[in-house]
């Protein structure tokens, strides 16, 4: 971890450089950060570091001492890592001086005291087979000495409670399908969770579900809140700001806005009406958008593509108006995993000019400081800012984007990377992203798009991609495309599209469907979605009955969105990228697609890499990637060496 600090008086360093950037000063390196928690006087977070093959580890300092250096409390081999749902997250829970945490050497809990000298011990005893049950999204019940979170098993969630003292698993709660985010009142007495089922994905209808706790921990009187309607709603986060208040999350206006609910009278009360999003998509477990830290509650909101920091007052004069919210002065719109204690705030924050690190805010004076995970390799006048693009996407709708132009300036020469988001509900953020910077700095231009579908721009705008995915997805790609094109900021000849997972989909399908594209980069893509809707892992097996239609009713309509099945339209050469452990998109669909390619004498790549899953952790295998891809559009653009 770089303890560098940065404050509002004292810009980060950065180091001078040359360009273009180097692949190795971009990706491989830097560490990324993750779940940060307060917990009796002690801030924690993950970190994440590609140096070390993609290890997890776990940090902490003391919450009012920015300054402090971290210590690390799981140092190699532990590998905090959740398995749950394939995505994982929320490997790890604290509270009553206790850790407990997910390792991935076994995928079982463990308990640690950083009180004491000693190495973590093992609650859980290991599965009789890998994948068996997976354990995530844990929190500590320090009066009854256990910890209480999800457990995957025998195809379905569970809320399980473990002893500190170690022990199997205890069935408090069996939901239909998908459970998690539970949350447990100050006084101890209730638990509040999100629940949802298939065919629908949380942030398409989700339920508030809420339970007492007697003396021995078991759950009573299980109730349904919220979202058991005949309206569709997502609800995400629940927190309590008291013994009977609950704040969530719901979009039954259309956005993800914050809601109030008393316990005790069943009584909603909207908090603030705007057009924001209070919320992202629960793909993986430990994300925080709002926070309470005692006395007052903290949230961060998204409008525009880019979010802001902020406090919701809970005056009832101002309750259920915009003056309520109150933001928070400070210089980052990327934000995420927020968490609050005794007048305090921590988050992980970038911009587009300072690199991702720890915000801590002190709400009272205002003062903030901000450690960045390294020190940017480039001065500030040679990163390329995002600039906000609105053009005319599928059906004319209007579509959001964050153009970045070449270092020197766009011009109709310029070669154009258009980039699209996993998911395919996800968004293009503002952050600085050094992987970016790596293709300005060697003179193009870089797009990403926020095609229909996205999240940070209310329901309707996610709602898009209903029954469309392959088709406005693959318009907005384009239209943002031509507009730079027709605007004479990019090359028609020289324009690239590159995408992972859900956005290779779009890729494969942009070169199948459109002219805009001559060259496609693609890190383990969907090639054929038939496949997939018949061999998906649990937590997305229903997703493309949204996405696309029913299977195996819509079979025709697969078929006619398939990449695999028209890679006889493809003329444009791909590389491609694969890990050989992927259980989200298997690597047959990668070899089926080049296989295809190749028969016609389209120039393909493929780059396969052992260990490696949905999503690459090991920064060589980045390196690889970047540099791989570059020196691809570079021998088939024409491009001379940057």
């Amino acid at each position: 971890m770089d303890d560098g600090l940065a404050d509002r008086n004292r810009p980060a360093r950065a180091e001078t450089r040359e360009a273009p950037l180097p692949a190795e000063r971009v990706v491989g390196r830097t560490p990324s950060l993750k779940e940060t928690c307060f917990a009796e006087g002690w801030l924690y977070w993950l970190e994440q570091r590609p140096a070390e093959g993609g290890r997890t580890t776990l940090l902490r300092r003391p919450a009012g001492q920015s300054e402090a250096p971290a210590t690390e409390l799981t140092p190699a081999p532990w590998n905090l890592r959740s398995r749950v749902h394939a995505y994982g997250g929320g490997s790890y829970g604290c509270g009553g001086g206790w850790v407990v945490f997910v390792d991935d050497s076994d995928r079982c809990l463990w308990a640690l005291d950083p009180r004491r000298p000693g190495a973590p011990r093992r609650l859980t005893s290991p599965p009789a087979a890998p994948g068996e049950r997976a354990f995530a999204d844990g929190l500590i019940d320090v009066p009854r000495q256990c910890w209480i979170g999800v457990m995957e098993a025998e195809g379905r969630d569970q809320l399980v409670s473990v002893p500190l003292a170690g022990g199997e698993p205890r069935l408090l709660h069996q939901p239909a399908d998908f459970c998690g985010y539970a949350v447990l009142s100050p006084d101890g007495r209730q638990l509040a969770w999100i629940a949802w089922q298939q065919p629908h994905m949380p942030w398409e209808r989700s339920q508030l579900w809420l339970a007492e706790v007697n003396d021995y921990g078991a759950l009573q009187h299980c109730r349904c809140l919220a979202g058991d309607g005949p309206e569709a709603i997502s609800l995400f986060q629940p927190l309590w700001i008291g013994p009977g208040e609950l704040v969530v999350a719901d979009d039954r206006s259309g956005w993800w806005n914050l809601r109030r609910l008393h316990t005790g009278s069943g009584q909603w009360q909207t908090l603030l009406p705007l057009e924001a999003e209070f919320a992202m998509p629960q793909w993986v477990y430990g994300m925080g958008t709002t926070a309470w830290d005692g006395e007052r509650l903290v949230a961060a909101a998204c409008r525009e593509g880019a979010w802001q920091l902020g406090e919701v007052s809970l005056d009832p004069a101002l309750l259920g108006t915009a003056a309520a919210w109150r933001p928070l002065a400070q210089p980052f719109d990327d934000l995420a995993c927020l968490s609050a204690a005794d007048g305090a705030v921590a988050c992980v924050a970038s911009s587009p000019t300072q690199a991702s690190g720890l915000l801590q805010l002190e709400l009272a004076s205002g003062h903030w400081r901000h450690a960045p995970v390294s020190a940017l390799p480039l001065p500030p006048e040679a990163i390329s800012q995002p600039e906000p693009l609105w053009f005319a996407g599928h059906g004319g709708a209007l579509t959001h984007a964050w153009f970045y132009p070449p270092l020197g300036g766009a011009s109709p020469t310029s070669p154009l990377l258009v980039k699209g988001h996993s998911g395919p509900t996800g968004m293009a953020r503002r952050g600085l992203q050094l992987a970016i910077q790596f293709w300005t700095s060697r003179g193009w231009g870089v797009v990403d798009v926020n095609y229909g579908g996205s999240t940070g721009f209310g329901r309707a705008y996610r709602e898009r991609l209903q029954g469309q995915w392959g088709v406005a997805d693959v318009a907005d790609c384009a239209a943002a495309a031509e507009a730079l094109v027709a605007a004479g900021r990019a090359s028609p000849e020289r324009v690239a599209i590159e995408g992972g997972s859900a956005s290779g989909f779009t890729a494969l399908a942009a070169l199948c469907f459109t002219g805009t594209f001559r060259a496609a980069a693609c890190r383990y893509p969907v090639c054929d979605p038939a496949a997939l809707a018949e061999h998906d892992h649990r937590f997305e097996a229903r997703y493309l009955d949204g996405l696309i239609g029913p299977w195996p009713e819509a079979a025709a309509t697969y078929a006619a969105r398939s990449p695999l099945a028209h890679a006889g339209l493809i003329a444009a050469p791909v590389i491609f990228f694969q890990g050989l452990d992927d259980t989200v998109v298997p690597p047959e669909q990668t070899e089926q697609m080049a296989a295809a390619l190749a028969a016609r004498g389209i120039p393909v790549e493929v780059h396969r890499f052992a260990g490696e899953g949905h999503g690459f952790r090991d920064g060589a295998v980045q390196v690889r990637v970047l540099e791989a891809s570059e020196a691809f559009f570079r021998r088939h653009f024409a491009l001379a060496p940057p």
